[in-house]
């Protein structure tokens, strides 16, 4: 028999690398949650299981809702195993919609149960806070920034302030919750005052966060991973939290979800994630991560930085389940007020 030549043995050695670098994902995660921040917890899940995950990344302008969009597209063919929300509405969503799958993890034992779904089709971790971020160097002497969520409709408060739109993202979540504690018609009332008020509405938190370090405004409605992001950059600013006040509502606490999909096509590998991303170990990472997220676990330790419930602020109760019932109808009538 013949030995092969030189030229077919090159040709098999090549054939062989392809197929090593077209090597198929075992995991394909669906990721709202920054890039920066999510990626390297994706990459710590594969150093430790030698599973090859594929991750998709939503962009700022789309945040949430275009990742929804897309598994809601993709419902008779899923191509994602797992979505990790930076939010918690839009997850509920999917479940109503029959999007989701039911998996309880050992992990999740020791986060509180309004932060998991008791169906077991989602739990929270690794939260954010909505706080009021502002420039020290530019609050006039003797003022104050708001301290409720009505003081951003107050024209004392409101021309030197802004937030982003509700129109995706944890804002939408935010003026959501208001819509279902507050009635629809009150906070589309809200909005309108803030407006005539002189309150500036950007594209996103992050938008706002940039302009109020850019000095163009003195304070700005975000969520505390852009607060970090802000201080870490060396700008004069600071924190607060609103309605802290005896009898106020308290701070609304909106945490990243994890779910798995229905018909994920790798179930197994599905689980397992769930079961590293909801560890205490991930919530303390993504604590001490220029994000600065806020741990459900007890006990995780944090950066002195990192704000917690109870023994920080007082956070929001909310109706999670509620809330996510009205928001495809809120955010149309949003974008009839913003998008005209």
């Amino acid at each position: 028999m013949r030995s092969p030549s030189a030229p077919a043995i090159l040709a098999c050695v090549l054939l062989a690398g392809l197929a090593a670098c077209g090597r198929q994902a075992d995991l394909v995660v669906y990721c709202s949650l920054d890039r920066e921040h999510s990626e390297r917890i994706l990459a710590l899940f594969e150093e430790r299981t030698g599973l090859k995950v594929e991750g998709q990344f939503d962009v700022e302008r789309n945040k949430t809702v275009g990742m929804v969009n897309r598994i809601i597209a993709e419902r008779d063919r899923p191509r994602a195993d797992v979505y990790w929300n930076n939010e918690i509405a839009q997850t509920i969503r999917l479940k109503d919609l029959g999007l989701t799958q039911p998996y309880f993890s050992e992990s999740a034992r020791g986060i509180p149960e309004d932060f998991r779904d008791p169906d077991h089709h989602w739990t929270g971790f690794a939260a954010r806070a909505r706080v009021i971020l502002y420039r020290v160097d530019l609050l006039p002497a003797g003022t104050r920034p708001p301290q409720r969520l009505d003081d951003l409709a107050d024209p004392a408060f409101a021309k030197s302030g802004a937030m982003a739109q509700p129109l995706t993202g944890t804002t939408l979540t935010h003026f959501t919750v208001l819509s279902e504690q507050r009635g629809a018609a009150a906070v589309l009332d809200w909005l309108e005052r803030a407006k005539a008020a002189g309150l500036s509405f950007g594209g996103g938190n992050a938008d706002v966060m940039r302009r109020v370090c850019e000095g163009d405004f003195v304070w700005c409605l975000t969520d505390t991973d852009d607060a970090a992001v802000a201080r870490r950059n060396g700008n004069p600013v600071a924190t607060l939290h609103l309605d802290q006040e005896a009898g106020g509502a308290g701070t609304l606490l909106i945490p990243n979800t994890v779910c798995m999909i229905a018909g994920a096509r790798h179930p197994d590998a599905a689980r397992k994630f769930l079961d590293f991303v909801l560890s205490p170990e991930v919530e303390a990472l993504l604590a001490a991560s220029r994000s600065e997220q806020v741990p459900l676990h007890p006990g995780v330790v944090t950066p002195p930085e990192v704000g917690l419930p109870d023994r920080d602020f007082r956070a929001m109760k909310v109706d999670w389940p509620a809330a996510a019932a009205l928001l495809k109808d809120r955010a149309e009538a949003f974008a009839e007020v913003f998008v005209r």
